[in-house]
């Protein structure tokens, strides 16, 4: 007899799960497997592959589709040693811009780049990086599990980078000069190894920069002109979040991961739209056996044009799309699994993960190199 698969995600089942074609906006989904060597697919609203870009580097993070329609790609830079035991796990340092048929436009390269970089589309980027704190400048960073920095006693401290079409720096930010030590401390249970983890950046409309402070549960609106934080989300709004962005109408949508979350004796993740003037949750999606929607790390949502919103929940590699009232219309599984290739990263998520970080929609009309 065929011997049990202990993958349990793979033993659910993967690719289409569900579709209400009259309630989805429809148009086709983006997404990166994070073990998939260099793959990044497209697909329709039916779960087939439409396109498919093979890249030589397996993705730092995601990779997004640019307004002028090629792909934005951070891959992980090879060779380079960790830091720390999860840096092979979220580091990037190679950002591309790929044209739909793979050829390479544009390259940034950083080995200290993490997580997120969003690309302009005219070269610029804005991105996440790290320096290292040691001796007094580590030891001022409050909370955290004590002796838990990196080798050395450092404590990898993030920056904000942004660079112009041909590499050079026109602004950075830097936690080590502007960040509150007291105001933003590390969760208790947190390692001291990366402060405070910065897991996205995005530029405002107004030209501010929008970021998440993973490990100190803050989304933060920094001023361009002056460095200053200028918005923060209340405490115990959000917790460990990901993937703050931009409403039309000011408002911030954040995929709220849940950890740590007070005053709940039951974790669950949930989708979030914080006002801005206000600062309170003006609408928010959870599942409704909430406990069944709960990813500890990574996540994303996008709002879509007709209302909608589609969901990353990342660990699980299930992309879903909800409808304002939380009524489930589209669920996708990944179906691409594999192992990490750096032992570092491998001892720690010995499975055979399908995970994405984001996944993003786009309408026919946002692909018109597509053949359809």
């Amino acid at each position: 007899m065929a011997r049990v698969d202990q993958n349990q995600r793979r033993r659910r089942g993967t690719g289409l799960i569900a579709l209400d074609e009259d309630a989805s906006y429809g148009g086709y989904t983006l997404f990166a497997p994070l073990t998939g060597g260099g793959a990044v697919y497209l697909i329709d609203l039916r779960g087939a592959v439409v396109h498919r870009w093979d890249l030589p580097h397996r993705p730092g993070r995601h990779a997004r589709i640019l307004p002028n329609g090629n792909l934005a790609h951070n891959g992980v830079l090879p060779g380079e040693p960790a830091l720390f035991p999860m840096w092979h796990k979220y580091r990037g340092g190679l950002m591309r811009e790929i044209a739909p048929d793979g050829t390479v436009l544009r390259e940034h390269r950083d080995p200290l780049q993490h997580h997120d970089a969003h690309h302009y589309g005219d070269g610029r980027l804005l991105y996440t990086a790290l320096e290292p704190l040691t001796g007094a400048a580590a030891a001022a960073v409050r909370g955290g599990v004590p002796g838990s920095e990196a080798d050395g006693g450092t404590v990898w401290a993030d920056t904000i980078v942004e660079v112009d079409a041909d590499g050079n720096r026109t602004w950075e930010w830097r936690v080590s000069e502007r960040l509150d030590r007291d105001a933003f401390p590390l969760h208790p249970d947190y390692a001291r190894e990366h402060y405070p983890l910065i897991n996205s950046v995005l530029p405002l409309a107004d030209g501010n920069v929008l970021a998440s402070f993973r490990s100190v549960s803050a989304v933060v609106v920094i001023e361009r002109a002056t460095g200053d934080i200028v918005w923060r989300s209340e405490p115990g709004v959000v917790s460990q979040q990901h993937c703050p962005t931009e409403l039309p109408n000011g408002d911030f949508l954040v995929f709220d991961n849940g950890v740590f979350r007070p005053g709940s004796d039951v974790p669950f993740s949930r989708v979030v739209e914080i006002g801005r003037a206000s600062g309170e949750v003006v609408w928010e999606y959870q599942d409704p056996a909430r406990e069944s929607f709960f990813a500890p790390f990574m996540g994303s949502a996008q709002r879509l044009p007709n209302g909608n919103t589609l969901v990353t929940d990342s660990p699980a590699g299930r992309l879903f799309e909800v409808t304002r009232d939380g009524y489930l219309c589209w669920e996708y599984v990944v179906p691409y699994f594999g192992g990490y290739q750096e032992s570092d990263v491998r001892r720690l998520f010995p499975s055979e993960p399908n995970a994405v970080f984001r996944s993003y929609r786009y309408s026919a009309a946002e692909l018109p190199w597509l053949n359809r």
